[in-house]
């Protein structure tokens, strides 16, 4: 059926902005889907004209049944839209059929976050993380889009050229594995940062959470900055880091680039280079908009911790900020926490914009990462001889007597701050789990 909610018609009502392409959106019959893919397509600088829902957008055919597709055909002539977009991943043929159908290029899913992403990415890297992304969506679609085109070239497939299919095919390949090298290389860049950084002896404090909840407004207080802020989808696709000073004690803030739900791996995968410094975190603010509905707040949580599961952070490190709390009264903030099992030593509640709580979630942070621990670590002989570097480091930082036994295994009683030890014992992980030659 075609949307009769409010939601649609206050599109239809809307002064169109000329600069803007005009789409129809076509997406599943639940708000808060229809709240994201409306986000997601003003976000790549679609204006929406009007919205169809559907239950089902994985038909064989046109990802909607036939009759539907029709409809489409007719909503997209009385409206004049120059796209469609559609909230779903679809198959080449499906894009072929589909655009066939209402002579509209089509916009799926994936191909509208990759867009998204292409306006935003800023630095090198990011845009080769998005060349990657873009060329993993390409290959599957390669081989079929050629010979589509053979049969009668159809609206809605984007940068083919005049190639033929295997010539096509492995300019794709080739490509990939130039923008692949290009990341290493990258990569072995991040590492050296990353190792420059380890020096400072300070700990690493990550923002992480659902895109447009105020994680680059929280970095910007924290920090003094001035990064850009939207309440767009995805401002933010590179990961900013600063130093930051709690009444001495010294840590190191990163921003980094927003979770969607439903975002395929090889994005995240392509992304991975800037992700993967949620694991060298020593603590992860993962920060929600405590204004969103519950059923909203609830879902967006999910997803996050779904992709942080996936990039192997530990449920250990992860610590709830839950931001907008400015929007709320007492009781409804603390129906919210409840409903995400956050504990007063687990989380807090701020406002990113008014300052609301900051002091609290810094206070919060220190104690954390500074607080005075006693622990005793074994290690094996062979994983000792390994390690001195990084125990004459841990000397540096606090109390620390080593007993040896005659079998050449120590024991080390240590004092210092939490994020030390937690630095030492990741170490010993490590050396554990390399093979000693």
């Amino acid at each position: 059926m075609t949307s009769s909610t409010s939601s649609s018609s206050s599109h239809k009502d809307r002064v169109h902005d000329p600069s803007k392409r005009t789409a129809i959106l076509v997406t599943y019959p639940d708000q808060f889907v229809i709240d994201e893919a409306v986000g997601l397509a003003e976000a790549a600088d679609y204006e929406v004209l009007d919205i169809m829902t559907r239950r089902y957008l994985s038909r064989s055919k046109y990802g909607v049944g036939p009759g539907q597709a029709e409809k489409l055909k007719m909503l997209v002539e009385e409206s004049g839209a120059e796209f469609v977009v559609f909230d779903e991943k679809l198959q080449s043929n499906q894009l072929y059929n589909l655009a066939g159908m209402v002579g509209r290029e089509i916009i799926d899913r994936e191909r509208l976050i990759l867009e998204i992403f292409s306006r935003r990415a800023s630095t090198a890297e990011a845009k080769l993380q998005v060349k990657l992304a873009e060329l993993i969506y390409e290959m599957p679609r390669a081989k079929e889009k050629v010979r589509l085109a053979k049969v009668g070239e159809q609206p809605g497939f984007f940068g083919l050229g005049k190639y033929e299919v295997d010539v096509y095919y492995q300019a794709i390949k080739r490509q990939m594995t130039t923008v692949k090298q290009k990341l290493q290389d990258a990569s072995r860049q991040r590492e050296l940062y990353r190792a420059q950084r380890r020096k400072l002896d300070m700990p690493i404090v990550s923002l992480a959470g659902y895109t447009g909840v105020g994680k680059t407004t929280l970095f910007n207080r924290l920090t003094g900055e001035s990064k850009e802020i939207s309440s767009n989808l995805f401002t933010t696709l590179t990961t900013s880091t600063r130093s930051l000073n709690l009444d001495g004690f010294k840590i190191l803030f990163s921003d980094t680039v927003g979770f969607i739900s439903r975002l395929p791996t090889y994005m995240i995968e392509a992304f991975k280079s800037t992700l993967e410094e949620l694991t060298y975190a020593n603590l992860i603010l993962l920060v929600v908009d405590a204004s969103q509905p519950l059923e909203d707040l609830n879902r967006r949580y999910q997803s996050c911790i779904e992709i942080l599961t996936e990039l192997k952070v530990s449920p250990a490190k992860v610590f709830l900020v839950f931001n907008k709390a400015d929007l709320l009264d007492e009781s409804q903030l603390n129906l919210q926490m409840l409903a995400l099992g956050a504990t007063p030593e687990g989380s807090v509640a701020i406002s990113a914009k008014t300052g609301l709580g900051v002091e609290d979630l810094l206070g919060k942070i220190k104690d954390t990462l500074f607080e005075p621990v006693e622990t005793q670590i074994s290690l094996e002989p062979s994983d000792a001889a390994h390690l001195s570097a990084q125990i004459s480091w841990l000397k540096t930082q606090g109390e620390v007597a080593i007993n040896k036994s005659a079998d050449g295994r120590l024991t080390i009683n240590v004092k210092s701050n939490s994020w030390t030890i937690e630095r030492f014992i990741k170490s010993v992980e490590d050396a554990k789990a390399k093979p000693h030659g």
